[in-house]
């Protein structure tokens, strides 16, 4: 049996190494990027083809697949004469790999529900390294038998791929997740930061909150930032913010603003006002030492 087509808009760090994934495991891609070509020019080399605009890739392809930053950027290759609503049909299978706003997830749905294509939100668990080597942890939702039509694909993608509910369930879980993980790194982080002003040794404050309930795998990615200078969480406190922000309009949208994420909300926002958008989360314990060392 012939595998489908697939065409992939988005070929950023991690869109790039899925792509490549993909194509080892033998798939056909037409794919789309965006300024930078380093992505884009690989996934040419290994046999891809490139398209001129997002309508062209749904018109060439029988599975779609987004991997970008923001819900406007998918928006953005959505909608208009030259987006992926203009040339879908009836039957295609659209999937949202990137971290977006729920309730835009869902507008989307209905707007490819209406020319009989399905959408499904799948954003993604791990790293680009991950990626390549088709270990992604994947959480999907949306329609049951379109899940089940492209579980092959994702599973050359993914080493543990949940199936989540109705469309949008994927990403309300990401939110839910990123927001909780990126409020624990900036609270340790703070904590290295306030034992140095108070002076008190990182390893000596880390030994003992690691021999309690306090111990987990975030705790320990900022502990090999604050001790040993190794960055094991490699996002940017740019995509943080993000992830913190949409987490937030997602609590409103629910009429239930969070009470939790202004903390982490305040700390992101504040670094990336004072020019540090581009470092990695780990780093934080950089920035609040700096800060509460004043």
């Amino acid at each position: 049996m012939s595998k489908p087509k697939i065409g992939f808009i988005g070929l950023g760090l991690m869109g790039s190494a899925m792509v490549e994934c993909l194509q080892t495991a033998g798939y056909d891609l037409i794919v789309l990027g965006h300024r930078d070509r380093t992505g884009i020019e690989a996934a040419l080399k290994r046999g891809a083809t490139e398209a001129a605009n997002a309508r062209e890739v749904a018109e060439n392809s029988d599975i779609v697949m987004f991997c970008m930053g923001t819900s406007d950027h998918v928006e953005s290759r959505v909608y208009g004469e030259d987006g992926v609503l203009a040339g879908v049909r009836e039957g295609q299978i659209v999937v949202d790999f990137g971290t977006s706003l729920p309730s835009s997830t869902r507008k989307i749905g209905a707007d490819l529900a209406a020319k009989g294509a399905t959408y499904l939100d799948a954003p993604l668990g791990r790293t680009p390294a991950h990626a390549k080597e088709g270990k992604l942890n994947i959480m999907c939702s949306g329609d049951k038998a379109a899940y089940d039509r492209i579980r092959p694909e994702l599973d050359v993608l993914g080493e543990n791929v949940f199936h989540l509910g109705d469309l949008g369930s994927g990403h309300t879980i990401k939110l839910i997740n990123n927001f909780f993980a990126m409020t624990t790194a900036c609270a340790m982080s703070e904590a290295f930061a306030m034992a140095d002003r108070a002076g008190i040794e990182r390893q000596k404050l880390y030994d003992v909150m690691a021999a309690g309930p306090l111990k987990s795998g975030m705790m320990d990615f900022i502990k090999n930032y604050a001790t040993d200078g190794k960055i094991d969480l490699a996002f940017t406190v740019n995509n943080a913010f993000k992830d913190v922000s949409y987490y937030t309009v997602m609590s409103q949208d629910l009429g239930a603003p969070s009470r939790m994420s202004v903390a982490a909300d305040g700390a992101l926002k504040a670094a990336i006002a004072d020019g540090e958008g581009d470092i990695m989360v780990p780093e934080m314990v950089d920035y609040f030492a700096k800060v509460l060392g004043k």
